[in-house]
């Protein structure tokens, strides 16, 4: 969340999220939405196609960002917007 609110992003989380989409942001009329994974964790194809949803009906960006340690953070686009984020 820090990342994205240094980046200008207004941010909420989902508190305890058992859900398909952990991180709620938005700027400048774009909204993105994170599930975030750590470690071994991974996204379950169901959990994907929920996020997907999400991101169609919001007209949002849905990725999963996953932190593999020392700061390194992979991000896979599920849905993309129209005019969405670059």
């Amino acid at each position: 969340m820090s990342k994205l609110k240094k980046e200008g992003w207004m941010v909420s989380r989902s508190a305890a999220s058992h859900g398909a989409v952990d991180v709620f942001a938005a700027k400048g009329g774009k909204v993105l939405l994170v599930q975030v994974k750590s470690g071994r964790a991974r996204a379950t194809k169901e959990e994907l196609a929920e996020l997907a949803e999400w991101g169609k009906s919001a007209n949002g960006d849905a990725e999963v960002w996953h932190y593999k340690g020392k700061g390194e953070i992979v991000r896979r686009r599920v849905y993309a917007a129209r005019g969405g984020i670059s």
